[in-house]
């Protein structure tokens, strides 16, 4: 696995355990369907939360958030609805769109330390 895949996949299992941190019940991660891939389905007592993690190098040009373009937001649409046509969820629940936006600096002896802002109602 390449470096740069390992340390999204470590952001990605970080926003993971936010959310559990924060009462949620992961249900799926990297959902795929044919339009594309949600990073993480979550649920809350409330929420049915479509995640998308977005990781960016300290100082980058282009925040995360902005990295989830009208396109990108399309895509998840898709994928949420491809998902929900699926899944045998309670009715009662919301769907909500989040953003995790993770950067990730790494120090001269090569650890990595990571950030995380997260972004409820994204889109």
């Amino acid at each position: 696995m390449r470096y740069t895949s390992v340390i999204g996949k470590n952001a990605e299992l970080m926003t993971a355990a936010v959310l559990r941190k924060n009462g949620a019940i992961i249900s799926k991660m990297n959902y795929r369907s044919r339009y594309g891939e949600i990073d993480i389905v979550a649920e809350t007592r409330k929420y049915i939360l479509f995640v998308e993690v977005k990781l960016r190098k300290k100082g980058s040009l282009v925040s995360a958030a902005e990295a989830v373009d009208s396109y990108k937001q399309q895509r998840i649409l898709l994928t949420a609805k491809d998902y929900l046509s699926k899944a045998h969820l309670d009715d009662e629940l919301t769907v909500r769109f989040d953003v995790a936006e993770v950067t990730y600096d790494t120090n001269p002896n090569g650890k990595v330390s990571y950030s995380l802002n997260y972004i409820k109602n994204a889109f």
